[in-house]
């Protein structure tokens, strides 16, 4: 939406619609990739290099680690799509490229684990999306953590092309921009009330 807005305003400037749409990626959409390696990771700090040499250690610890962020009241970084809620296409294709490439390390495990084990502590299934995968791959291949929502762009730079392209020929940015316009409400300015001077005032 930001995207189409900015090349709705300026359409002489592809690279500055691109760049808004770009500037969106945060905690909520596409920080994902940071947030679950950094989350995977810190797990696994916290085993002083103790990892699990099958997949019931794996799900053991996974199992610790869901009902600990449950206890907590967070969530588990990766876990649920908006959209794909039966799962992730991305997910499996990631993971087997990984394996194929003999790149599987200890967060794909350990984030593999947590989608086996989830249901057990949530009382419910949720998918593993594409963007977590992304983040335990590339935290799997040593990358440091703060330049993991930065791999995202690239992908993410290529899906809003396709929004332009979209745009281009089925343009929704203006009914968008109207249906704000026309629909909001104008809300009153809070009355002003001067804060009390406080201490004495000097002269000069």
């Amino acid at each position: 939406m930001v995207t189409r807005l900015t090349y709705l305003s300026a359409p002489d400037s592809v690279q500055g619609a691109l760049a808004a749409g770009l500037l969106g990626g945060g905690s909520r959409f596409l920080g994902v990739t940071e947030d679950t390696g950094r989350f995977l990771h810190d797990v696994l700090q916290s085993l002083d290099g103790a990892l699990p040499t099958d997949e019931a250690g794996w799900d053991e610890i996974a199992l610790r680690t869901v009902r600990d962020r449950r206890a907590a009241g967070k969530f588990v970084p990766g876990l649920g799509h908006h959209v794909h809620k039966e799962g992730d296409p991305r997910t499996p294709r990631l993971m087997r490229i990984a394996q194929e490439e003999g790149v599987f390390g200890p967060h794909l495990h350990l984030f593999a684990a947590i989608g086996r084990v989830h249901p057990a502590v949530l009382n419910r299934t949720l998918p593993l999306n594409g963007a977590g995968v992304c983040g335990a791959a590339l935290a799997d291949l040593g990358l440091l953590l703060p330049l993991l929502r930065g791999f995202a762009l690239p992908a993410r730079t290529a899906g809003l092309i396709g929004q332009l392209a979209e745009e281009l020929r089925h343009p929704v940015a203006q009914d968008v921009f109207l249906s704000v316009d026309l629909n909001n409400t104008p809300v009153a300015p809070d009355p002003y009330t001067p804060e009390p001077l406080t201490g004495e005032r000097r002269e000069g």
